[in-house]
């Protein structure tokens, strides 16, 4: 087996646990936030700096890297981790869900999709066994069954439709991977319909995948909703292999995650909201580009150990943010990276000493809320 994992502990008082996600580029400690290196970088980060800030594996887009610079490049410098300079865990996603974000671009069939590059204009069609040549050309530890994400709100016929479509082709995808050092993870489909989750899970667990992400939320239906809908599904999912849930960030959605028993999380928001001048701190966020920062000489967070609180003050990469001097952006994205990695780090040690529900109240009683 490319990957194995081992289940450590479980709390007590909810679904939350801690586990070790064994790869043959290292260990990963669960539960884990894995910062999004869409075309093969983090932005404005470097592997070296990523390794500082504490992370464990990273993910890559297969849609983007297919398009630009293309895998068969990638193959040919040996694998992504060697193209990106990374010799840790990658997990690259199928590239499903940025696909089907194309709505006007895109059109879909049980064959596959075709689409136009967001890029150029240029057309292309994704099958199931394209996406996995192209995942195994670029070589990450784990891969992504291609999937059907459908939108929210969508009505029940249309969900019944990506469930089965996203069956179909995961049953195409394993019989078209072959990659012996990759380990390929299943996508639950079913949008918030309860009836729907279940249908999915229990046809994708029957596949025997050796993980399997939880698609299809985070796409606009409010957290209540989403939370809901993890209550109904994650238990549906084998206690010993490690359960994903996709395209989820914000600190407050991890933890309810992780509660649930949640063991994997990805999104571009800590560094998408760090170019725009804003910082993850324990009461939710500060708009560090506000002019209320513009003489406060306090680090970011006066309890947070990265480089950027360590080094230099509000006022300092305020300044740079309005001076659109590169550093600033690379400073709050270093924070927030580093802010969630922790997180999860000070999660893990909750639910091992079996403080975990006390980790959340004390979490809950300073949240103010984030974008």
């Amino acid at each position: 087996m490319p990957i194995s994992f081992t289940l450590e502990n479980v709390d007590t008082k909810t679904s939350a646990r801690t586990g070790v996600l064994h790869t043959t580029r290292g260990d990963v400690k669960t539960p884990v936030f894995m910062p999004v290196g869409t075309c093969a970088s983090v932005k404005t980060v470097s592997p070296h700096e990523l390794k500082e800030l504490g992370a464990q594996i990273i993910l890559s887009n297969t849609y983007h890297l297919y398009l630009r610079p293309g895998h068969q490049l990638i193959k040919e410098a040996g694998t992504l981790h060697d193209f990106m300079s990374w010799d840790r865990p990658i997990l690259t996603d199928s590239g499903g869900f940025q696909v089907f974000s194309l709505a006007d671009l895109r059109k879909i069939n049980d064959d596959g999709v075709s689409f136009r590059s967001h890029i150029d204009g240029s057309t292309h069609y994704f099958t199931p066994e394209l996406v996995m040549e192209i995942e195994e050309a670029l070589g990450a530890d784990i891969a992504m069954a291609f999937d059907e994400c459908p939108p929210w709100p969508a009505e029940y016929e249309q969900v019944l439709d990506a469930v089965e479509r996203t069956t179909r082709w995961a049953n195409r995808c394993l019989e078209a991977h072959h990659h012996p050092r990759q380990a390929l993870f299943g996508i639950v489909q079913g949008g918030t319909i309860r009836e729907l989750r279940h249908k999915s899970a229990t046809e994708l667990v029957a596949m025997d995948f050796p993980g399997y992400g939880i698609g299809g939320l985070s796409v606009g239906e409010p957290k209540p909703l989403m939370y809901e809908a993890l209550d109904y599904t994650v238990p549906l999912l084998p206690e010993h292999k490690p359960r994903y849930l996709m395209g989820v960030g914000s600190p407050d959605c991890l933890i309810e995650g992780v509660a649930r028993g949640v063991d994997m999380f990805d999104c571009v928001l800590p560094t998408r909201i760090a170019r725009n001048g804003t910082v993850m701190v324990p009461e939710g966020k500060l708009v560090i580009r506000n002019a209320e920062y513009a003489r406060d000489f306090r680090p970011i967070d006066e309890n947070c150990g990265c480089y950027a609180c360590r080094n230099f003050s509000r006022a300092y990469i305020r300044h740079l943010l309005k001076a659109n001097e590169v550093l600033g952006i690379r400073l709050t994205t270093i924070h927030n990276l580093y802010y969630l990695t922790h997180l999860m780090d000070d999660v893990r040690q909750a639910i091992i000493d079996g403080s975990f529900s006390e980790f959340r109240k004390d979490f809950w009683s300073r949240w103010k809320g984030a974008e």
